[in-house]
């Protein structure tokens, strides 16, 4: 399935985790490996570029941290990017440059690639948002399915299994997420694609299309 690909999905010029993505053919696949990727990042980048408060937290010197926003493990904040007051960064969280995660937006597991928006009441957990994709308010990545079996991806009437039990959602590049959307468990969507607001939406979403409703997607024009 080419289309759901890290090719397909990603310009990874836009990512400090490209030689992580670079690894596989579909960007879940990279989703066990963040933290450990991270430490070997972080350990790495320049000591007069980045603050690093704890022994596995790198901040860029440019970005902006609220004091009443938490940062676990395994966090790396890039360059102008801006988190904002009470963030939830829980873990193993690779945060690009020109981002901006806003109040209340809990992020755990998560690549952003710079550029990307969440910035009001978002939660993205054991995801991939690709370059300046936007998340409205209050729209959130679903990561593990409510009979807690494995996650699929679903895909033009095919179905390939992933083996994975938490899995949240792949946004392509500059992919626009209406407010109050929810992404089911193994969620695709193609680059340059647009979900409508208060959307329930699970498969994949072609890239260069607009999502009205389940069963209803259009190409944009």
């Amino acid at each position: 399935m080419k289309e759901l690909t890290v090719s397909a999905l990603y310009d990874l010029s836009h990512t400090a985790a490209a030689p992580l993505l670079e690894q596989v053919e579909y960007p879940w696949q990279a989703l066990g490996k963040i933290g450990s990727f991270i430490q070997e990042l972080g350990a790495a980048l320049p000591a007069e570029e980045y603050d690093h408060p704890a022994e596995t937290v790198w901040i860029h010197k440019t970005a902006k941290v609220a004091p009443t926003a938490f940062l676990g493990e395994n966090v790396i904040i890039g360059a102008g990017t801006e988190v904002r007051h009470c963030a939830f960064i829980r873990g193993n969280a690779l945060v690009g440059e020109g981002a901006v995660v806003g109040n209340s937006t809990e992020l755990k597991n998560v690549i952003l690639f710079d550029g990307v928006q969440v910035p009001h009441y978002n939660y993205v957990g054991d995801s991939v948002l690709g370059y300046k994709s936007h998340m409205g308010a209050g729209s959130i990545t679903s990561n593990v399915k409510s009979d807690k079996t494995l996650v699929a991806v679903n895909a033009g009437g095919e179905r390939l299994e992933t083996g994975l039990k938490k899995f949240g959602a792949m946004l392509g590049d500059q992919v626009e997420v209406g407010c109050g959307s929810v992404l089911n468990p193994g969620t695709v969507i193609g680059k340059n694609s647009n979900v409508y607001p208060l959307s329930s939406v699970r498969g994949f979403v072609p890239a260069g299309s607009i999502y009205k409703k389940q069963g209803e997607v259009v190409e944009k024009r």
